[in-house]
């Protein structure tokens, strides 16, 4: 497991000329990858404690819809039976059959308890899902809210829903289980990846879903397509390395923590839960983690009053927290973010790449989602519309995003024209929000060029100017070169070890 800070240290010590507050906000990219350790996932780990790893629940969306064309129907079947196949022996499982309710078509109707995955209990599944008929309306709420309940019983500290739907969620209001209110209860209860098929789904709604329970969402352009893109998911899941990763904040006296949220592969707002018992911060929880990298931002508010200029100070140091699942896990040493106070505004001026990538991102997609609202507009927008695509083509040249430059060109009416094409379909705008939800991390390096963070060194080796050092004095912990406590105490640290 790999920790790294990147950042651009320089904060303007006096205020800018407008005096605004976010000229005393440090944006740091934190770069956080699990890697091949010869850990084995899911399906071939060792169970936790003495109960599976992995606790499952299908739901699959059986609106009247899905009838039309009844293709969708046989692929929402062929994909649940491939996902139910492909489940490790003992795992706990169900299958749920959404409409204006939820239903437990496997272990069956009125069953308050989820199926053990077995070969007969598979098979019998399997022969559930066959049977489905579809009718009725779409109320995702009630869907989400059956499958918490059954996963609230679990002890698997993986606890994972795939939610798949054809159409929008018209009929939550016939229900008294809304869904934000059912987004609120489920939040940190499980994992939820939404999935769309057909013509008439909300990427909207399925990335709020995903969003908030920690999943991700992903639709497929023809039916049948979707069991091999089942497939693939659940061998992704069943690859998962760390059921659960904390990120842990400790900020040093004046620093105040504004956000921390996921930038890639996916934007993610990430909630703080309280650190330990007499400890000061908080940790912020991510969830199923396969061999990645992912990053997150961390916004900080700083004031200089009382500061030299020209030195590194810290405000916070970031630490990785790994829960006891029955594996060893080697965690990173803990990482510094430091500000150096500058009376130099063009130093102040600076941003670190990582920041600005996330900026173009959120530029790219707010001008999709302008294209989009322009085209629902048809005549009167088109001239809007064309022009937001063409920002959003440039801003997808500028991140050099390959496949989100092809998802845009669908969109386009002829390459290099930055105009949208006649006929296009609501899906087809669906389909390129998606894919502006999704972010990937700056080009690596070609091989042989030199790393963009150096090894960490031996334990032979002196500490690193981003290493850390802890006060004997007051335990205030900061970078290993400092030559002042930065806590209380203020006491000379030079030459402690």
């Amino acid at each position: 497991m790999t920790l790294a800070v990147g950042q651009q240290k320089e904060l303007p010590a006096v205020p800018t000329a407008a005096g605004q507050p976010h000229g005393r906000e440090m944006y740091a990219i934190l770069e956080i990858g699990v890697r091949g350790n010869g850990a084995p996932g899911i399906a071939g780990g060792p169970a936790h404690g003495s109960g599976p790893v992995l606790a499952e629940v299908l739901i699959v969306d059986t609106s009247r819809s899905m009838l039309h064309p009844a293709a969708k129907l046989h692929a929402a079947k062929d994909a649940t039976a491939a996902a139910i196949r492909l489940l490790p022996e003992g795992t706990a499982f169900a299958v749920l059959s959404g409409r204006f309710d939820a239903t437990v078509v496997h272990p069956g109707p009125g069953r308050a308890t989820m199926a053990v995955a077995g070969p007969a209990e598979c098979e019998a599944a399997e022969r559930a899902v066959r049977i489905l008929e579809a009718d009725g309306g779409t109320a995702i709420g009630t869907w989400l809210d059956l499958a918490r309940r059954l996963l609230k019983q679990q002890s698997a500290p993986i606890k994972h829903v795939l939610l798949l739907t054809d159409g929008r969620n018209e009929h939550d209001h016939r229900s008294a289980v809304r869904l934000d209110t059912v987004l609120d209860a489920c939040e940190g209860r499980f994992v939820c990846d939404a999935w769309g098929i057909g013509d008439d789904w909300d990427a909207d709604l399925l990335l709020g879903i995903a969003r908030r329970l920690h999943g991700r969402a992903g639709a497929v352009r023809d039916a049948s397509e979707l069991p091999a893109a089942y497939e693939e998911l659940m061998s992704g899941l069943l690859g998962t390395a760390v059921p659960e990763l904390r990120i842990k904040l400790t900020p040093t006296p004046g620093t105040v923590i504004r956000q921390v949220k996921q930038v890639v592969p996916i934007e993610q707002d990430l909630l703080a839960t309280g650190a330990g018992f007499g400890e000061r911060g908080a940790e912020y929880v991510t969830r199923a983690w396969g061999e990645e990298i992912r990053h997150f931002q961390v916004v900080l508010t700083a004031d200089p009053t009382g500061h030299e200029t020209g030195e590194d100070l810290q405000l916070a140091a970031v630490e990785v927290v790994v829960p006891d699942f029955g594996r060893t896990v080697r965690l990173p040493a803990p990482r510094p973010v430091l500000v150096r106070w500058t009376d130099n505004p063009l130093d102040a001026s600076r941003q670190h790449p990582g920041v600005r990538r996330h900026e173009l991102y959120q530029q790219a997609s707010a001008a999709v989602a302008r294209a989009h609202r322009a085209w629902l507009r048809r005549a009167e927008g088109r001239a809007t519309a064309d022009r937001e695509l063409a920002r959003a083509l440039a801003l997808a040249a500028e991140l050099g995003d390959a496949p989100l430059l092809d998802e845009l060109r669908r969109i386009e009416a002829a390459p290099g024209t930055g105009r949208v094409r006649d006929g296009l379909k609501d899906v087809d705008w669906q389909h390129l929000i998606l894919s502006t939800a999704m972010t990937t991390p700056p080009r690596q390096p070609a091989a042989g060029a030199p790393a963009a963070h150096p090894p960490a060194a031996g334990p032979s080796a002196p500490p690193g100017p981003d290493e850390l050092i802890e006060c004997p004095g007051c335990r205030w912990i900061g970078p290993a070169d400092s030559v002042y406590c930065g806590g209380d105490c203020g006491r000379l640290l030079k030459g402690a070890s």
